[in-house]
């Protein structure tokens, strides 16, 4: 679990976070949305130890993340995996040398020790066999899980992911949602995910954050979502007539006024 108490930060007197306070629960997809501009990725960053807030608490394990040494800012980071946005690969290195620096990096292990653990991680992420090849010879959503084994070889207790279906078509973006909430449920992890992806948060977000200029304007559940009074989140959410006929049809199931035999996910077949 992670905690944010009153984060605030600022650049060349602007204020960019004020006062956000949430929760991050262990197990679940915890999202935080908004329109660009809105702090969700400086939010991110700070949470990652990439920007030091101005003032609040990030708590880690029951301790604040800011108020840590560099000794044991370390340690927390061993158990921080990252999904970037562009997956960010190193072209020159094969996906078994990509999967495996984490490891190279933070452990003692054997070569062998860690193909070991390489060879699991692409397993688990469907890639099993592509061991020798560089990111050049592989799709956008192959980049991805490559990137996905690479957050995860170190068995983390904390997932990052910025942006993880950008650039993707819709329906390999739903491949990438699916994975990253299994391996949420599977290793018990505390997901944290930056998306603009309307798909994914109706999908995966167990927890969702909604930041509107720099403040924490909403917070609940993709169950909750669907029935919030909340102007500037209906507006950010239901932007398209899909979602906006979605919207409706949930509330007509509420209401009881689709017939018991069907519901909303039939329909949308």
């Amino acid at each position: 679990m992670i905690e944010l108490r009153n984060i605030r930060k600022s650049f060349d007197g602007k204020t960019v976070i004020e006062d956000v306070s949430a929760t991050m629960k262990t197990g679940q997809c915890n999202l935080i949305i908004g329109t660009s501009g809105s702090g969700k990725t400086v939010l991110m960053k700070c949470m990652v130890g990439l920007f030091e807030p101005d003032s609040g608490e990030i708590i880690y394990h029951g301790q604040d993340f800011i108020k840590m040494s560099r000794a044991e800012k370390t340690e927390i980071r061993k158990e921080i995996g990252m999904l970037f946005q562009g997956s960010a690969l190193f072209d020159s290195l094969t996906v078994e040398e990509n999967v495996m620096f984490p490891l190279s990096m933070f452990t003692k292990d054997s070569h062998a020790k860690k193909l070991e653990r390489v060879n699991e991680v692409l397993d688990r992420v469907n890639l099993k066999d592509t061991n020798k090849k560089f990111p050049a010879e592989l799709s956008g959503g192959m980049k991805k899980r490559v990137g996905i084994a690479r957050a995860i070889v170190l068995n983390p207790k904390y997932l990052f992911c910025d942006e993880p279906n950008s650039g993707l078509d819709p329906q390999t973006a739903m491949v990438i949602d699916k994975l990253i909430q299994e391996i949420t449920k599977e290793f018990n992890i505390t997901t944290v995910v930056n998306t603009h992806d309307m798909n994914s948060v109706m999908e995966t977000g167990d927890y969702i954050l909604y930041m509107y200029q720099g403040k924490k304007e909403w917070e609940g559940s993709k169950k909750e979502i669907i029935f919030s009074k909340n102007e500037r989140l209906n507006s950010f959410i239901f932007a398209s007539e899909f979602l906006q006929d979605t919207k409706e049809m949930r509330m007509m199931e509420e209401r009881g006024k689709i017939p018991n035999d069907r519901n909303i996910d039939d329909l949308l077949k």
